[in-house]
């Protein structure tokens, strides 16, 4: 009897080692970027906006090397100016880069294969906008305001705002807004 019995705890003890391993969380990235990323201005994408605001993004290719080097591209191309925030949901996030200004647009070059990582979609987050295709961004963003758990290793995340939420919190809301916020201009170096 007390052989069966310490085999049973031994059992007992084995299978939960073994599910704990099993169920171990993935590390988080860091929230802080990389030194070499946080120095380089290469990495800080300001977006001048039509309300009179500015917002300075900290990129991260630590995360998203292909999205981030899209979005830098366009940046450098002019792409971003004059488009509108076409879909902002208060509470939730705001959306521009389409160059039609309805959500079905992008830029004319190849949508990127999505770089998921296990970075939270928390407020002031910039992830990059797709459809229900994984595979499918192209220019498009979205601003968090935000946490949403659901978007959680879901979506590709490209970076954080470090300044001007403010800004972004007086983004015109609507889908698309009546009076919608224009990105006067985007420029790369803080």
């Amino acid at each position: 009897m007390f052989a069966k019995a310490a085999v049973a705890v031994s059992m007992l003890a084995w299978s939960v080692s073994a599910s704990a391993q099993v169920v171990a969380p993935v590390p988080l990235p860091s929230m802080v970027p990389p030194p070499a990323v946080a120095a380089d201005p290469a990495y800080k994408l300001t977006l001048e906006l039509s309300n009179g605001g500015a917002v300075t993004i900290q990129l991260r290719p630590d995360l998203a090397p292909n999205h981030v080097a899209r979005m830098q591209l366009l940046v450098r191309r002019g792409f971003y100016d004059g488009l509108i925030f076409h879909r902002v949901m208060p509470g939730f996030m705001a959306q521009g880069g389409d160059p039609q200004g309805t959500g079905n647009g992008g830029s004319e070059l190849p949508d990127l294969k999505a770089e998921i990582t296990p970075m939270p979609f928390l407020r002031g987050t910039l992830g990059a906008a797709r459809s229900q295709e994984l595979d499918s961004a192209n220019s498009q963003f979205f601003i968090m305001f935000a946490p949403s758990p659901d978007l959680n290793n879901r979506y590709t995340v490209m970076g954080r705002v470090i300044s001007g939420m403010d800004a972004v919190d007086k983004i015109a809301p609507g889908e698309p807004p009546p009076e919608p916020t224009k990105i006067v201009r985007a420029r790369l170096g803080g």
